[in-house]
């Protein structure tokens, strides 16, 4: 007892975790099946390693301030249209974010553009990828006050350092000039750097409207389309269908 007390002692000081968790499981299997002290210490290290990579994803997904959690598996394709299920299973490979390309999802309130965006930067997530998801409204107010506020300035810092930014919601509601210049900064910042998801229920054309600034908007579009994939969505509003089956 003694000597497995000490072990553990070991593995703590080691920060060794995944394997200080399963020691006793790891010993019982290893004593009836005779295993090999190198086939035993591969099991160790495949433990821990396991363990790791689950913790980062456990702490990944906290991090990305996700609403809720929203997979493929669940979204109605049948009622969409402007993306099948085909081409976003084909995109769950994560490859457009090694290539820094943008997705870009627009269309009517309702039809599942939150949904997607979410879906994806879960599978990233659980592929190893950074991800950080912001609605519009808050992503400003954290710009407007990260000068200020450490808080603030930290998840600026994190959107920074991710390999995925999903922007929310674009368009529900006015953006001030100075809200918009700050906007466009982040965007040039991000340009190239990682990738970007938008969600918006506004046209490009309105865009400018929305932003107060024709020329800035043009450069901010010009950057987000720029290694793009854009989809314009439309079908029946989920909310309203099933507002429907419930009357």
């Amino acid at each position: 007892m003694k000597a497995y007390e000490q072990t553990l002692s070991y593995l703590n000081t080691l920060n060794l975790r995944g394997v200080a968790t399963s020691l006793d499981e790891m010993i019982h299997d290893a004593e009836i099946s005779k295993t090999s002290y190198i086939t035993f210490l591969n099991t160790m290290f495949t433990t821990e390693i396991s363990y790791r990579v689950k913790r980062r994803v456990e702490r990944n997904m906290v991090g990305a301030h996700f609403p809720v959690i929203k997979r493929m598996d669940n979204f109605d394709f049948g009622r969409v249209k402007g993306m099948g299920k085909s081409e976003a299973v084909n995109l769950l490979d994560c490859r457009w974010i090694d290539n820094k390309e943008n997705l870009l999802f627009f269309g009517p309130p309702g039809i599942g553009k939150t949904h997607l965006s979410i879906a994806f930067g879960v599978a990233a997530v659980e592929k190893g990828y950074n991800v950080c998801f912001e609605r519009i409204t808050n992503l400003i107010k954290l710009l407007k006050t990260a000068e200020i506020q450490k808080t603030s300035e930290y998840r600026i810092r994190r959107i920074m350092k991710s390999s995925l930014m999903i922007i929310d919601e674009i368009g529900y509601t006015p953006i001030e000039k100075r809200e918009a210049n700050l906007f466009f900064s982040l965007i040039s910042e991000m340009h190239e750097k990682l990738s970007i998801i938008v969600t918006s229920n506004k046209s490009f054309e309105s865009w400018a409207e929305m932003m107060g600034d024709a020329v800035m908007t043009a450069a901010l579009l010009d950057r987000l389309l720029h290694h793009a994939r854009v989809f314009n969505l439309d079908g029946e509003s989920y909310r309203i269908k099933n507002q429907n089956k419930e009357v």
